[in-house]
């Protein structure tokens, strides 16, 4: 179960890593403060004087005495990174540029990027108070999710996971909170538009926004908000998230399946939100998708030993591919073993031609190759976990209960 911890490192509401003394404590009452011209520290803007005034919101520099925060509003915003300088820059701005949020605290928490990603989120921390960089040991996203929430010296309702290669609609984080404190729900996850550029991009996605490539997942098709057992993470409440003890840092891929399956055997409920969307890009090379996909396998397969949970028939079906194309092998002496892995192979491409023609997209004719990729790497990744790794499954009395606590009140 995550705790806090006092170290060095820990945060606090008002600086970076490492102790500094609250500003507002040297002042009997709340005030604003004025930008300096081409300085740059808390609470300044670098621009020059008097056009700095125009580049701050009113209601970020003037705060009236005795004003209240919405403390039920507040917000740990995580993002996770490795070698992320081309969007992690963009993805803060987008996520900070929302009307709704309530002093919100975005933390990135980086597994050693060598690309500048660290600089970047540095330089930024630097000039906006409200970010902080934090460096994850362990590099996997589980990790560093987890490690950012064991971080925070003060209670926030709401823990946001964002992803640096995913494009966000606006007001995301501030619509989140508010389905979650409308449904009373203790997670709440969105439904993820998959986006290409090049030819075998275009392919890919067009796969994953299918039954061919996804087997109908919830979060995968459009649809109106509902309960669901799993779906792409993007809101906890932190103190369920706590009481579970976060993700499982074994678990390199499928964490997520892994944590919705301990969260609603202990009361949780996750609720499938309509009214934000997100944008994700598949894997652009035949190998790249075929290694992500692999490594799906194998996650799912670990979940399935850990807690002995059977297979949907979605993910089932798939499961039967590998050993029909290993069957090919023995096709010479009977062509009966080439018949499975022929029908699979026939029902994908046949399915993405029509694909093709419905969305009028020759690139999207080529969503069945790009879906055969996925079913087989899959399969493989499943069965070679299976037969290679065998996990303990954990105590039941190791896993801290979720208690019922009534949810937060709008």
């Amino acid at each position: 179960m995550l705790s806090p911890k006092p170290t060095p490192e820990r945060l606090s509401e008002t600086g970076h890593s490492h102790d500094r003394a609250p500003l507002e404590g040297r002042w009997s009452e709340p005030r604003s403060f004025a930008p300096l011209a081409g300085r740059r520290g808390l609470g300044e803007v670098v621009a020059p004087w008097p056009q700095a005034w125009r580049a701050m919101a009113p209601d970020a520099v003037i705060r009236a005495p005795g004003a209240e925060v919405d403390t039920e509003s507040r917000a740990v915003i995580i993002i996770p990174c490795l070698n992320e300088a081309k969007a992690i820059a963009g993805v803060i701005a987008r996520i900070l540029d929302d009307q709704g949020l309530v002093d919100p605290l975005l933390l990135v928490a980086d597994g050693g990027s060598t690309d500048g990603t660290r600089e970047i989120v540095a330089d930024i921390a630097a000039r906006d108070p409200r970010v902080r960089l934090l460096h994850n040991p362990r590099r996997l996203q589980s990790a560093g999710i987890n490690l950012a929430a064991e971080s925070l010296d003060e209670a926030r309702p709401w823990m946001i996971r964002v992803d640096a290669h995913a494009d966000y609609p606006p007001n995301y984080v501030s619509t989140l909170i508010s389905e979650a404190r409308r449904t009373g729900a203790t997670s709440v996850v969105v439904s993820m538009d998959t986006k290409g550029e090049g030819v075998f991009q275009r392919a890919a996605a067009a796969a994953q926004n299918s039954v061919l490539g996804t087997g109908g997942s919830a979060h995968r098709l459009a649809g109106e908000g509902r309960w669901v057992d799993h779906g792409h993470h993007a809101l906890f409440r932190l103190d369920a998230f706590e009481a579970i003890g976060g993700y499982d840092e074994s678990f390199s891929h499928n964490e997520d399946a892994e944590l919705d399956l301990r969260l609603t055997r202990e009361g949780g409920r996750i609720w499938l939100t309509d009214k934000v969307r997100i944008g994700y890009h598949p894997r652009s090379t035949p190998g790249a998708l075929w290694k992500q996909y692999f490594s799906y396998g194998k996650g799912r397969a670990r979940t399935v030993l850990k807690h002995f949970t059977p297979l949907k028939i979605r993910q089932t079906l798939p499961l039967a591919v590998a050993p029909a194309v290993a069957s090919l092998a023995a096709a010479p002496f009977f062509w009966a073993f080439a018949v499975p892995a022929l029908v699979w192979m026939a029902a994908a491409l046949s399915f993405g031609l029509l694909l093709g023609v419905r969305k009028r997209d020759p690139a999207a004719a080529l969503s069945g190759v790009a879906a055969m990729i996925m079913h087989l790497a899959w399969s493989a990744g499943f069965w070679w976990q299976l037969f290679t790794d065998r996990p303990k499954p954990e105590p039941l009395e190791a896993r801290a209960p979720l208690l019922n606590r009534p949810a937060i009140a709008s």
